[in-house]
């Protein structure tokens, strides 16, 4: 690498290609030349930072990354980015081979899919941003983000954080960029990553809030360009100036600080953003007044970000040249505005201030108000399925089931309608009539003692239903006081569903009982017939009928309404014959 700034792209476009790892395309990234040659001194390398990582001087460490302007190409980013993270890792080191493994959970190999990957519920495809990505790179990006979804069941709304494992892998690769990804989110000492919508709302508030007070002048210009929309829609994209706006270099440089000082960074960097907008768009004659009163202020920002008049380095001199404006302050700020949100969700149970990016996403108070339900059997879903349930974690471990019966459409939507805490297990699949034959003593012998269990049937017509069982099927010999053994066993958080020809959920008529805050009324004995089991059956709701009966060959089988569910028969002609019975536990539940 050069000791000084580039002085032209041409003399450094062979080392492009060795500069990245071979899922970065370079053709298209720009080496910008922020001063002649020989002005500055030359730039550290990573052996004279490494020092003041190991002997944590982070305030020296904050100076040095402030000031060395590294450019794009500098191969000092595939050291120092992971160093940086590492300081943030909270508890014990990753092992080795940790997140080959985690992948093989998830996805049942470690090869790339040729299908897309289900990314999580808390990913929006307006935060899918590249960068300069190959479709590999992107593949590699969606399988971390994956991955960090399933060992990170708590994110529930995350707008950067696909963006910068992105960024990350342009210079490392995957399995060291989901150890970087795994310290930002976890880590206690600073704030990186945003996991919840109410966070993500807290931080551009609490943008607005510093802008009024230590970019007073630009705040007030912003708020008077941006008319009769607010400035509040305008500050609602502020992480998107940043992340997907301003050009690459630029981003990269503003990284390389994050990585050390936190979201305070960008916080800075956003003000610094409003400060040279202001500047260039006071004058009414100016290319961006235009802009903004021809098309407003939004996406006046959002072009000068992308047209950044501004290098790298007079970016972050003016982002970090503002006074007075300490850490202290900053979270003194983003904690009242946390406070003063989370008093008004609970007082007038207000909606949060969505940005252009978190449309049809529930707030983290829906994501609380979802589990809590959930635990309570408390959940009114009616004859026909809700929407799919936003959940932290439960899409993936579907991914590495294979069934015979439902593909990974169907398998989503079965998994939203699970309990909240199950989904965060891994499903195993216990007995399936294709590889252990049509036998209910087998059935027993390796079901039995699973609890909750999922069983899942395909007919010969087609059909798909099945039924979430709550409890053991070894309850059925139990017995009373009496010494009779039980005919009926399990709770009221079992149900029915249906995904072919009808796509429905049936839970336990009792959830409905107690939505309509009739709790107090006792439900009758006759629907609170859950699971029956012997040697020559078993059956899954009663009362006035069965909802799933099968008999000892698992062959054929019946469906009736019954009254512990009040669903229909689950097959048009009531009776059916099994092509498939497939019956799944959770590892650990």
């Amino acid at each position: 690498m050069p000791s000084a700034m580039l002085s032209a792209v041409l003399e450094e476009e062979p080392d492009l290609y060795e500069a990245f790892p071979p899922h970065v395309d370079p053709t298209g990234i720009t080496i910008l030349t922020d001063s002649p040659p020989g002005k500055k001194a030359p730039l550290k390398t990573y052996e004279e930072v490494q020092p003041l990582l190991q002997q944590g001087r982070k305030r020296d460490l904050k100076i040095l990354i402030r000031e060395n302007s590294w450019p794009i190409n500098s191969a000092v980013r595939a050291s120092l980015w992971p160093a940086l993270c590492k300081q943030h890792q909270h508890g014990k080191s990753m092992l080795d081979g940790f997140y080959w493994d985690m992948v093989t959970q998830v996805f049942g190999t470690v090869e790339l899919p040729d299908k897309p990957i289900m990314l999580p519920p808390f990913v929006e495809a307006t935060h899918c941003l590249g960068y300069h990505l190959t479709r590999k790179g992107r593949a590699v990006a969606d399988r971390v983000v994956s991955v960090l979804g399933y060992a990170c069941p708590d994110i529930t709304y995350s707008p950067s954080l696909y963006p910068i494992t992105a960024a990350l892998l342009h210079f490392m690769p995957e399995e060291e960029c989901y150890h970087c990804m795994a310290s930002l989110v976890a880590s206690k000492e600073k704030m990186f990553i945003t996991q919840t919508k109410l966070l993500n709302e807290v931080t551009w508030k609490t943008v607005m809030q510093i802008a009024k007070k230590h970019a007073k002048s630009a705040a007030q210009h912003l708020s008077r360009l941006s008319g009769a929309i607010g400035p509040e829609r305008i500050y609602a994209d502020w992480q998107w100036w940043i992340l997907a706006a301003l050009p690459f270099p630029h981003l990269v440089r503003v990284l390389d600080c994050f990585f050390h000082e936190g979201i305070k960074v960008f916080y800075r960097v956003a003000l610094a953003i409003l400060i040279l907008f202001h500047k260039h768009s006071t004058n009414q004659n100016s290319e961006w007044y235009a802009e903004a009163t021809k098309n407003g202020v939004d996406h006046a920002v959002d072009k000068f970000c992308r047209n950044m008049p501004a290098s790298p380095t007079k970016l972050l001199r003016t982002a970090f040249s503002i006074r007075a404006l300490s850490s202290q302050y900053i979270s003194r700020v983003f904690i009242k505005t946390e406070m003063t949100l989370k008093s008004k969700q609970v007082i007038t149970g207000s909606r949060l201030v969505r940005s252009r990016s978190s449309d049809n996403l529930p707030t983290s108070q829906s994501q609380v108000n979802i589990q809590m339900m959930s635990h309570t059997l408390t959940i009114r879903e009616g004859s026909h399925s809700p929407g799919p349930r936003a959940l932290s974690m439960g899409v993936y471990p579907i991914q590495a089931i294979k069934s015979q019966i439902l593909d990974q459409s169907d398998l989503f939507t079965l998994w939203s309608w699970l309990p909240v805490r199950i989904t965060m297990y891994q499903p195993v699949l216990l007995y399936t009539t294709e590889e252990h034959g049509c036998s209910l003593t087998t059935f027993y012998v390796r079901v039995e003692h699973h609890e909750p269990t999922l069983l899942m049937i395909k007919t010969c017509n087609n059909e798909v239903f099945g039924a979430y069982c709550s409890t053991r099927w070894f309850e059925r010999n139990q017995k009373d006081e009496r010494g009779n053994r039980q005919a009926y066993f399990g709770t009221g958080e079992t149900f029915l569903f249906s995904l072919y020809p009808e796509r429905a959920k049936y839970p336990w008529v009792g959830c409905s009982a107690n939505a309509d805050g009739k709790a107090e009324e006792r439900v009758a004995h006759g629907s609170e017939l859950f699971m029956a089991a012997d040697s020559k059956m078993i059956t899954i709701g009663g009362g006035d009928g069965q909802a799933i009966w099968m008999d000892e060959n698992i062959r054929f089988g019946k469906t009736d309404r019954c009254s512990t569910f009040n669903n229909p028969p689950l097959c048009p002609s009531g009776d059916f014959e099994i092509r498939v019975l497939e019956v799944y536990g959770f590892s650990g539940a």
